[in-house]
């Protein structure tokens, strides 16, 4: 899902276990309200998910249409908890952080998109950290996220954020860009809250 500059994060959907989908809960920081999305907000994310510069290391090329977004949202709405960015006093969704529960022993992926407006504000890393905040407050030991290897803009987030590169996956992802590498990010619990201290 995504960087400040753009996707980044969350190519991994689908791989490892469907365990049940936690709360997504409301998140506030001092900008951002983070709220579940909704199937409507495909209304205004839409630009977003159809931009190909933003969608160039997504899993799958640029959405064509509105109804393909909205049918994304509603694919992934089992398997994914997806919170809305949206900026305080205005409920309109201006990106997306998701978490997938990978498998039992509470291990998370996070993936990330912003709309291209608000790329180089912080609020990327204002989102995912609370979300981060969020999924170690409920007793996760783990945060990893997988990212193309040329995503240089989401490795950057991952590692201002105190991620550590775990590995670099050879022709990992068959996309609409070829067959491409990918990169894992790996954070603990504590490594977090050592940061935070």
């Amino acid at each position: 899902m995504a960087a400040e500059e753009g996707e980044g994060a969350g190519r991994g959907a689908g791989r490892g276990v469907s365990l049940p989908v936690r709360e997504t809960a409301r998140l506030e920081t001092p900008r951002l309200i983070l709220r579940p999305r909704r199937v409507e907000d495909a209304d205004a994310l839409h630009a977003s998910y159809a931009d190909p510069d933003l969608m160039t290391y997504w899993s799958g090329p640029p959405h064509t249409d509105i109804e393909q977004t909205r049918a994304d949202f509603v694919r992934h709405a089992s398997d994914w908890r997806a919170w809305a960015i949206t900026l305080r006093g205005d409920d309109s969704a201006i990106g997306v952080v998701a978490a997938g529960e990978k498998r039992q022993g509470n291990v998370s992926e996070l993936g990330y998109l912003l709309a291209r407006t608000h790329w180089r504000t912080g609020i990327a890393r204002e989102a995912v950290s609370a979300v981060i905040d969020r999924i170690f407050a409920e007793g996760q030991r783990r945060v990893f996220a997988d990212t193309d290897s040329d995503n240089s803009s989401s490795r950057a987030l991952l590692e201002r954020l105190g991620f550590t590169l775990e590995g670099h996956l050879r022709g990992e992802w068959e996309t609409h860009l070829g067959v491409r590498d990918s990169v894992i990010y790996g954070l603990l619990r504590e490594e977090w809250n050592a940061t935070a201290a």
